[in-house]
Formats: structure tokens, C-alpha cells, sequence
């Protein structure tokens, strides 16, 4: 199992730590379902803050050619909820969570957990430290990959953008999206179904754990879908 000292390894630090340097790092890997006064909230809300500038920083410093527009879709990807959850998987938090009793036994809920663990622990970084270096040097590896395969397959990653291009230029007017809860469960990877469509034909469908994620996996569908027509790639 994990510890902290080889947590605060993993995210790049190799001095070991007094208790009161590791004193940030627990307040972030415990949640609120612990229904302890001290938590990882505002902790989260801090590293959502800092992680939308370091990863402007680092488009910055290494796509300088982008657009802006391109921009703010790349860095959509480097600060998602799921890029998080991945990241926070690669230093295997799940054994150093404080849970409470029904968060530990929802195990759809996980990669949320683990997303908002990760956000915390990002703010408990630059709380310790009070700069960004740190939050560079954990991060820049996932960014560089995550970079690469958004600009090299963009509408992959963002489908809605894609297939609207796609029906415009066909003339085709813009895509429908008709969506539905089917769970009230939090965390839920089928939470949510999303039907697209463009005038009266049914492309795709796609689930998500939020609206948002349903009509982009819906989107994507819809564009391999259309693969051998003209659609983009």
C-alpha cells in the first residue's frame, strides 16, 4: 500500500517529510463523506484554480503556435475530470482515501473520488510550497502525452466540435442532441444517455456520468460513424 512519504515521491518531491509538510497531503485525501471538520473542499477548490493556470502555463510554453481557441480546447482536456481521475490513478490513491462508509461502498463513484483527490492534492502543493514549480514538474509528463493525442486525433477528444464542422460543411445545418437521465446514482457511468441526430436521422448514441460527457461520447459515436463519407478523422 501506498504511503504519504511515498506519495510525496511520486509527485516529484524526494525529501522525506516532517508531519506538519504531510499535514496538507492528509487534508486532501480526506473527503467530506468522512464527515470530519477538516476536509478536502476547500483544498479542491483552491487546485482547480491552480491547475487552469499551470496548464495555460504549459500550453503556453510549449504549443506557443495555437490559437485561442485551440487553446481553450486543449486545455479542456489537460483539466478534465477525467484526466484527473487517470493521473490520480497513477499514484495509486485509492488505498490512502478517507472515505465514508457509503462513498466507500460506491464503487461507481470511484473515479469522481479520485478526480476531486487529485484537484485537492494539487491545491495542498501549492498550499505547501506557494509556487507552481512543483505543480510542473508532477504534471508536465501527463500533459505532454495528453497533448499529443488531442492534437493529433482533436476530434476525438472533442466530438461536438467535430461533427458540427462536419454537418456545416455538408450543409447539413447542426446536430441534435436529446438527452436523458436514467440514474440518480452519483458517479454513474451510464448515468446519462445522449440520442444525436441531424434533421430526422439518428446517428448515435453515447452514456456518460454527466450531460456533458453523454452528448461528447455521443458525438464521437456518430463521427466513426461516419467514417468513408467526408467526415473529418
Amino acid at each position: 500500500m501506498t504511503t504519504l512519504q511515498e506519495l510525496l515521491i511520486r509527485l516529484g518531491l524526494q525529501q522525506p517529510a516532517d508531519e506538519a509538510a504531510l499535514q496538507p497531503l492528509r487534508t486532501a485525501l480526506t473527503h467530506t463523506s468522512a464527515e470530519l471538520e477538516v476536509n478536502h473542499e476547500e483544498l479542491e477548490f483552491l487546485g482547480d484554480a491552480v491547475l487552469r493556470l499551470a496548464a495555460t502555463e504549459f500550453i503556453d510554453r510549449h504549443h506557443p503556435d495555437l490559437s485561442v481557441g485551440a487553446c481553450s480546447s486543449l486545455r479542456a482536456q489537460l483539466v478534465s475530470d477525467h484526466w484527473l481521475s487517470v493521473v490520480g490513478g497513477s499514484l495509486d490513491l485509492d488505498p490512502l482515501l478517507r472515505l465514508g462508509r457509503h462513498a466507500q461502498g460506491d464503487a461507481s463513484a470511484i473515479e469522481t473520488l479520485r478526480a476531486d483527490t487529485t484537484e485537492a492534492l494539487i491545491g495542498a502543493l501549492y498550499t505547501a510550497l506557494g509556487d507552481l514549480q512543483a505543480i510542473h514538474l508532477w504534471l508536465t509528463p501527463h500533459w505532454e502525452q495528453t497533448a499529443q493525442a488531442v492534437l493529433q486525433s482533436p476530434h476525438h477528444f472533442n466530438g461536438k466540435s467535430g461533427l458540427q464542422e462536419w454537418t456545416q460543411g455538408q450543409g447539413l445545418g447542426l446536430p441534435t442532441y436529446r438527452t436523458e437521465e436514467r440514474t440518480k446514482m452519483h458517479g454513474d457511468p451510464e448515468r446519462f444517455r445522449c440520442q444525436v441526430s441531424i434533421g430526422e436521422r439518428h446517428l448515435a448514441d453515447g452514456l456518460g456520468r454527466s450531460r456533458k460527457e453523454a452528448e461528447q461520447k455521443a458525438a464521437a459515436a456518430a463521427l466513426q460513424a461516419l467514417e468513408g463519407s467526408s467526415a473529418p478523422h
